[in-house]
């Protein structure tokens, strides 16, 4: 890889680094409203991210509905399994309609009745109809959309196309990143403060929902700088992707279920509550799985009526795979879908390292626990997002003793440092050969259910494929890397967590432990600043 060359020619104020609903709506907010130099760093276009591919829609309790925010609040920690933060959680709802009003304002255009009122639908682990959605099921596009469109008009270096590599620390501070521009060269990217907000690592897996760009790369970031990580052994697997070889996979939303589509067994058996918390679909999808020997339950969508027109984006994908709604049931399986765990932050989004803030999928707020609740992460993203801006635009980049960070329920249970990777081995693993052998031994072994057995089959061939990378000299080398870091994470906090709860199900330990009731944290938990 080429030497660093020549830092940007002057600090930004704030580097975001990320371009899904968490980033921009921070970006935006402080290029608009408090006129700072904000620079986006993205490593595809700036339209590329996993926000795009939301279906499910933003769960919120606007002025004047019949719902209350309090039992919006009650099914988010119900739903997270003893592991929210509940301060957290009430900032997300309390806050959140003003973050969807401002959403619309920016011109975002969601699903009305005729009307005029905002169209509501029910989804798993919701007690009263509060989702959002826009043209069906493109949701995540209509926000992307809004979003870009504002930040193209705002923003003051649009870095496409660039990797961020390392964070810069300087004296016990984030002042930047060092990363590859697009030509391939090392630069530094300086600024006064950085905001991970790139998503999360669903590429850990052979069968996800996510885009090939979703590999982690701010979470191992944090984690070889010793910034504070934690819950990454809960990933949710959505219940419903379309089982088919499109990767990612097609996602069969949750709304369908709302609108009362069944799950069935290939006998056409009726084997589980369809609008239970997603943790608790698939658990049961993976149990009839594993009973019958197949790879795939049926999701029967022949009820809902005018389906085309009620949701478009499906009706495409599944017209492209050859399938027809309403004449067939749909096969449908399990499919990595979110990291509920990430980067601690404090209710303003600081972290352990001071300068350095995290938003959306790659932090760890205390929202989601050990199961995030449907269509509560794009309004994470929102609210959020926007509280990052607002911790950066008064200075305040020292965590507080709030959110995840104070003594609370929910204690934070030290890992230390993870251990240095093996050492690299000449002439082993390409990236592409790498990155398939990973997740493939990720989705065998670490998958829906886990046990001491297979997290300890799957450590040893994650170790086999770090050894395979020194210094990475691409892109595709330093993906893997990041992926191989954030499993071996993943798979030493799901080994140590003895119990199951939420996203993490353990065959051997099922049932939950009040002595888990814990994060388990890797890195530094207190501010070095």
């Amino acid at each position: 890889m080429p030497e660093i060359s020549p830092p940007l020619s002057e600090p930004l104020d704030v580097l975001v680094v990320g371009s899904g609903v968490a980033g921009l709506s921070c970006a935006v907010r402080l290029a608009t409203l408090e006129r700072a130099r904000v620079g986006i760093l993205t490593k595809g276009s700036l339209t590329q991210s996993t926000t795009r591919f939301a279906q499910g829609g933003i769960a919120a309790v606007l002025p004047g509905d019949e719902d209350s925010t309090d039992s919006h609040l009650a099914d988010t920690l119900a739903a997270g399994a003893g592991l929210c933060d509940e301060a957290a959680v009430r900032v997300l709802v309390d806050e959140g309609p003003s973050r969807v009003t401002e959403l619309i304002a920016l011109g975002a255009v969601f699903d009305r009745l005729p009307s005029g009122v905002l169209e509501r639908a029910l989804e798993g682990g919701h007690s009263s109809p509060r989702i959002l959605h826009a043209g069906g099921t493109a949701t995540g596009a209509e926000v992307e959309r809004a979003l870009v469109q504002a930040v193209e008009e705002t923003a003051a270096s649009l870095l496409e196309h660039w990797f961020a590599l390392d964070l810069l620390v300087e004296e016990g501070r984030c002042r930047g990143v060092v990363a590859l521009d697009p030509a391939g060269a090392r630069a530094e990217v300086r600024a006064g403060a950085v905001v991970l907000a790139c998503g999360g690592a669903g590429q850990l897996y052979s069968v996800t929902t996510n885009p090939d760009e979703a590999t982690g790369d701010g979470i191992a970031m944090a984690l070889r700088a010793g910034v504070a990580v934690a819950d990454l052994e809960f990933i949710q697997f959505h219940p419903t992707a379309l089982h088919h070889p499109a990767m990612p996979r097609p996602l069969i939303s949750e709304a369908l279920r709302g609108h009362g589509a069944i799950l069935r067994t290939a006998e056409g058996e009726r084997f589980v509550d369809e609008l239970a918390p997603r943790d608790v679909v698939s658990r049961a999808i993976a149990r009839e799985l594993t009973r019958s020997g197949t790879d795939h339950v049926y999701l029967d969508c022949t009820g809902i009526e005018a389906f085309s027109s009620r949701f478009p984006t499906i009706a495409v994908a599944l017209g492209t795979a050859g399938l027809d709604p309403a004449r067939e049931w749909l096969p449908v399986a399990p499919a990595a879908h979110y990291l509920c765990g990430g980067v601690l932050t404090d209710l303003d989004g600081r972290t352990s390292l001071p300068g350095l803030l995290a938003a959306g999928e790659v932090a760890c707020t205390g929202v989601h626990g050990a199961n995030r609740l449907a269509s509560n992460s794009l309004l994470e993203g929102l609210v959020f997002g926007a509280r990052a801006s607002e911790a950066v635009s008064s200075g305040r980049l020292e965590r507080a003793e709030t959110g995840v960070f104070a003594p609370a329920a929910v204690p934070l249970r030290a890992f230390g440092e993870l251990a240095p990777a093996p050492a690299p081995v000449r002439g082993a693993l390409r990236a592409g050969e790498a990155r398939r052998r990973l997740q493939a031994e990720m989705s065998a072994d670490a998958g829906v259910v886990r046990d001491a057995a297979s997290l300890d089959a799957a450590a040893k061939v994650v170790a086999e494929i770090e050894t395979g990378f020194g210094r990475p000299s691409s892109v595709e080398e330093a993906e893997v890397s990041n992926l191989c870091l954030i499993g071996r994470a993943l798979l030493e906090a799901a080994a140590a967590r003895r119990e199951s709860r939420g996203a993490h199900t353990r065959a051997d330990f099922p049932e939950r432990s009040e002595t888990y009731r814990a994060r388990l944290v890797f890195g530094r938990q207190q501010s070095d600043g």
